[in-house]
């Protein structure tokens, strides 16, 4: 049904003098409906000096439950800030936590940062998976808006020679090479099978792996390829136990690890089980179904704290755990210091504008984390980063060592 004329024209009228009162303060502003709890509504629609930090990661599908560590992580940092109280450019500002879910797929991946820079967000954290950031670093790096990533790992992430682009773990280079030195030297491996899934991580990781091994005088004498949805993997493992392996390594996540292990374990196959900080988390043994014997599973989680530095991340652990009933994954700590970090930019900017405040964050030197002391290097990657080796007896993870 079409309006009248003056309809239109009073309709009009009336929008110009409700933006006239509005000003550029609503222009700023977040509709009040999609204000996270970690924000009040009130003050994301009414407050011009609100600062939001996205956040994206896979909080549906398989790895859901590393993608809600991750947020949790996030919404810790940004309640407790708020708690705090932050002075910015004279005024108290409030945070506000906008959290978009990528699925651990590429294409929705770029479909959030996108959303994210057309939100006006003022920083990034995230995403979880590889595979997901390197596509959306560029989305950012175009928009001049700073990104953290807590978990990509693929050296790629930071060699696109964006300024924009910033990681508070070890890339595979460092950790897929120690985990395959280790499997010579340590676990004395003689015939190595490999399997990765073809994602950027786990393909990334695998290569770094094989490199390790041959870098130790060994040789790898099968690689099998997956995806990051399979279930079912007998015809690759089929082809693994004709090797007779003493270890096998995949480049992937704990979703399609846990199912691997059982079903190798069906095949016959008593092999040692590696793989990178994907397959590194609490949850691997349910998703194996009690098919991991004590100390048959060695992994490395990028990152690591050793000596005094231990007491903060334990306490994190324990608030983490009374905050959201339920234990940290694995990055969660990682995400919380990524936002703590962006945050201390900002402030030692007195700005949340992220062409005055990435020069400080770029120059970002022994701040002091849960996760330890973070300095970035020319490339934005975390200095003297570090990895912790683990195995699992009874379920539960143990440390190894913390290697540098």
């Amino acid at each position: 049904m079409k309006r009248s004329t003056f309809a239109l024209s009073a309709m009009a009228t009336v929008a110009l003098v409700m933006l006239s009162a509005c000003g550029k303060k609503q222009e700023a502003a977040a509709p009040a409906a999609s204000a996270p709890a970690s924000a009040p509504a009130a003050a994301a629609a009414t407050d011009s000096s609100v600062i939001k930090i996205g956040h994206v990661a896979p909080t549906s599908g398989a790895i859901a439950h590393l993608g809600k560590d991750n947020e949790y992580g996030a919404r810790m940092a940004i309640d407790e800030l708020n708690a705090k109280g932050v002075t910015i450019g004279g005024k108290k500002v409030t945070f506000e936590l906008v959290a978009e879910d990528d699925a651990g797929d590429p294409k929705q991946g770029t479909a959030a940062a996108q959303k994210l820079v057309d939100s006006k967000v003022n920083g990034v954290v995230g995403h979880l998976n590889s595979g997901t950031s390197i596509p959306a670093s560029k989305i950012y790096s175009d928009a001049g808006i700073p990104q953290i990533s807590p978990s990509a790992t693929n050296p790629k992430f930071t060699r696109q020679g964006f300024k924009t682009t910033f990681r508070v773990v070890a890339d595979d280079v460092h950790l897929g090479g120690t985990l395959g030195k280790y499997s010579i030297a340590q676990l004395k491996g003689k015939s190595i099978a490999v399997i990765d899934d073809r994602t950027a991580y786990g393909q990334g990781v695998a290569e770094e792996f094989e490199k390790g091994v041959a870098a130790a005088g060994g040789k790898v004498a099968a690689h099998e390829f997956t995806t990051d949805k399979a279930t079912d993997f007998t015809a690759i493992l089929t082809k693994v136990k004709a090797v007779k392996p003493d270890v096998v390594f995949y480049g992937g996540m704990d979703a399609v690890a846990g199912p691997m292990i059982r079903q190798a374990k069906q095949l016959g196959i008593k092999a040692k089980f590696m793989g990178g900080d994907g397959i590194c988390t609490g949850e691997l043994p349910k998703l194996a179904g009690g098919a991991m014997a004590d100390g048959q599973v060695v992994c490395a989680e990028a990152g690591g704290v050793e000596g005094e530095q231990k007491a903060g991340l334990e306490e994190f652990k324990t608030k983490f755990k009374a905050k959201f009933n339920t234990d940290v994954q694995i990055y969660a700590p990682y995400v919380y210091d990524a936002v703590n970090v962006m945050v201390a930019a900002m402030v030692k900017a007195d700005s949340a504008d992220p062409a005055k405040y990435l020069p400080e964050l770029a120059k970002t030197a022994d701040f002091k984390g849960v996760t330890g002391t973070i300095s970035f290097d020319e490339k934005g990657d975390v200095k003297n980063g570090a990895l912790t080796l683990y195995t699992y007896k009874g379920e539960k993870r143990e440390q190894i060592a913390v290697v540098r």
